[in-house]
């Protein structure tokens, strides 16, 4: 072997052994951040009737899946529904019997169940403080389904978080244009009118995360993303190594991008 094929060699092992920046791959659908009065009335709701898991410590928090949901104290100032985020999904394995415990439990529906062809079976509900919730049977993903956007130009939408957020583009059951992050879907419908700011709503913003929010947040202002918030750790008591920034998708979604806790 000569020296310079040796030194070539160490060269690329030590840049192998250097940690790469984080590209849009590597991101993570993170969690949803919703506004109402009792933060911990909010959480419980949901671990009763979405089927969620309580978080100990953290009682005004639940986590749905591998997806935090997250609970503001405020009153909202309108529903889920006139914003970029129209509502959000959960499936479950037999769609009629769990329509009939919510509104046996007093939660009013949109109308019975419909069996939509070569898709599945679905229902809608709003929770008490303004986010509708489609109900879906999709055995194969079940708990926290998807995130369903609503937007001026969705294919549009569906490419800007793909480039800035990765996933999977693929098609729900072969039917429905999405953004597949692990077992969250991301899917957007057709608005003809201008979409109200997140902010403040029912469903305040949509959270992502980066193992490395620093590499992430130069690639993203490469791409022309501008930050609302820059990245900054987040103040007690939350652990010391936990980052958050804020950035503005399309259709006035507001977008927590964080680094989670190592």
């Amino acid at each position: 072997m000569t020296y310079r094929t040796l030194a070539s060699l160490l060269v690329l092992g030590f840049a192998s052994a250097i940690p790469r920046v984080a590209f849009a791959a590597d991101a993570s659908y993170h969690h949803m951040h919703l506004t109402a009065p009792k933060p911990e009335e909010a959480a419980e709701w949901y671990i009763k009737h979405m089927e969620c898991q309580a978080v100990p410590g953290r009682p005004e928090r639940a986590k749905c899946g591998t997806t935090w949901f997250l609970f503001a104290a405020g009153t909202p100032s309108a529903p889920s529904v006139g914003s970029g985020v129209n509502h959000i999904g959960f499936s479950f394995r037999n769609v009629e019997a769990k329509l009939k415990a919510l509104e046996a439990a007093g939660i009013k529906s949109e109308g019975p169940v419909r069996d939509v062809p070569n898709l599945f079976k679905l229902a809608f509900v709003s929770d008490p403080w303004g986010t509708r919730i489609e109900l879906v049977e999709h055995p194969e993903y079940l708990g926290f389904h998807h995130v369903h956007l609503a937007s001026t130009d969705p294919a549009k939408t569906l490419a800007w978080y793909k480039s800035t957020f990765g996933g999977k583009v693929t098609k729900m059951k072969d039917r429905v244009d999405a953004v597949l992050y692990d077992t969250v879907w991301l899917l957007a419908i057709p608005s003809k009118e201008p979409l109200a700011p997140t902010q403040k709503r029912a469903i305040d913003h949509i959270g992502f995360s980066f193992p490395n929010l620093d590499a992430a947040a130069t690639e993203m202002k490469g791409k022309g993303i501008v930050f609302d918030t820059e990245p900054r750790p987040l103040t007690p008591p939350s652990p010391s190594s936990v980052k958050i920034s804020f950035v503005g998708g399309p259709d006035s979604v507001r977008i927590e991008v964080v680094e989670p806790p190592k």
